[in-house]
């Protein structure tokens, strides 16, 4: 009986050049990003926000440092509703909840993405929508900004997934007002943990950035307002320090430079999978809109029926395929559903609920090859005619 023997969280080694930049580092001595002249963070700053054509960018301590720093940044506070994707992962309502606001949590659909009209109907009740593209799926943006603008919703963008994707030419993170990205070890580019935001609003770059710690040297960093800007705002902005710091932005600068190879790789390998996939019985692949340029580091899967996915994941387990599966009755690792938040208010999302019980997720590692995607195929075909075909 054939096995998978790959390590489904083993990733590539920080590519060399990195990991020179990192001791040269190390050996000055200076890892805070206002004690290092130059400094490797302002440097990445600057890198990023020519990458993703913002006028602005702020290193940062992690992803989820970096939701909640831009959800302060517009003001958001206690007891202010928040609207959210009913589908994404714990860190996301885990920053509204740490502000003190309230999640409103929105349907998905079997396309994995916001649904739409759900959030047309809810505008009215928050000003913010922190949209979670959750799992590297993209909604029309075009249509959702429209829905957001008319209803005086400003969009924070959580791009932990989609870093380097876009949609219809506009990439991700620079639609709403603020776009939040992660770098923490399972997303595409690698620190450990460390997270970047970019905006093209000098006022809420300026808010940001003092939020972040800068103590009156927000001219050291790399996409800095002027100095007026930050004027109208020193004092008022409290000091929730989460810096990113010089060894981890050292370590990520060339895999900056190096994301758009990257993520070919990766299309590479999620094609294979896709294509195998589509004839495996009881499974059905999500189809990708054209406007929707991905980068496929996952790939998801809607099984026909939710009772016997059990029987197909422990079949696939033994076999050393890991898929995770967000029906279970508790969170497992990674992965959680919205009524495992015991501190969201319960909501009723019986169509998210209907998409989760039957929603499986396959983690796409840069370590595999597409000799290894065959076999993942052979070897979810074969347990899947035990677990949906057999009676």
């Amino acid at each position: 009986m054939e096995t998978f023997t790959k390590s489904f969280t083993r990733q590539e080694p920080i590519p060399e050049e990195a990991i020179a930049a990192a001791v040269a580092v190390m050996r000055s001595g200076a890892l805070h990003r206002y004690g290092a002249d130059p400094s490797q963070v302002s440097t990445l700053e600057r890198e990023f926000a020519a990458a993703t054509g913002a006028r602005h960018c702020l290193a940062v301590a992690s992803g989820g440092y970096a939701m909640g720093c831009a959800l302060r940044a517009l003001g958001v506070g206690p007891g202010d509703a928040v609207l959210t994707n009913g589908w994404t992962l714990a860190p996301v309502p885990g920053a509204i909840a740490a502000v003190g606001a309230r999640p409103v949590l929105v349907e998905v659909t079997e396309d994995l993405v916001i649904d739409l009209d759900d959030l047309a109907g809810k505008a009215h009740r928050a000003r913010v929508l922190l949209l979670s593209h959750m799992r590297g799926h993209l909604a029309d943006m075009d249509r959702l900004m429209r829905i957001c603008e008319d209803a005086g919703v400003t969009v924070i963008e959580d791009c932990a997934h989609t870093m380097g994707a876009s949609w219809d030419g506009v990439a991700s993170g620079r639609w709403g007002a603020i776009g939040c990205y992660s770098t923490q070890t399972y997303k595409h580019i690698n620190s450990g943990e460390g997270g970047l935001i970019v905006t093209d609003d000098a006022d809420l770059a300026a808010k940001m950035t003092l939020l972040s710690g800068c103590y009156m040297l927000y001219a050291r960093n790399g996409t800095a307002p002027p100095e007026e800007v930050f004027a109208r705002h020193e004092g008022a902005m409290p000091n929730v320090s989460g810096r990113m710091d010089e060894l981890r932005a050292a370590i990520l600068r060339p895999q900056v430079a190096d994301l758009p190879r990257q993520a070919e790789r990766w299309n590479v390998l999620y094609r294979a999978l896709e294509t195998g996939f589509r004839n495996i019985p009881g499974l059905s692949v999500i189809e990708r809109p054209r406007a929707e340029r991905y980068v496929g580091s996952s790939i998801q899967f809607l099984a026909d029926d939710p009772d016997r996915v059990p029987e197909f994941l422990a079949g696939c387990a033994a076999r050393g395929v890991e898929f995770k599966w967000f029906g279970a009755e508790s969170a497992q690792g990674f992965t959680s559903a919205h009524r495992h938040w015991t501190y969201v208010e319960p909501q009723d999302l019986r169509r998210t609920d209907a998409v989760l019980s039957r929603l499986l997720d396959l983690r796409i590692p840069l370590t595999f090859d597409t000799n290894d995607c065959a076999a993942i195929v052979r070897i979810a075909h074969a347990e899947s005619l035990t677990a949906f075909v057999t009676l």
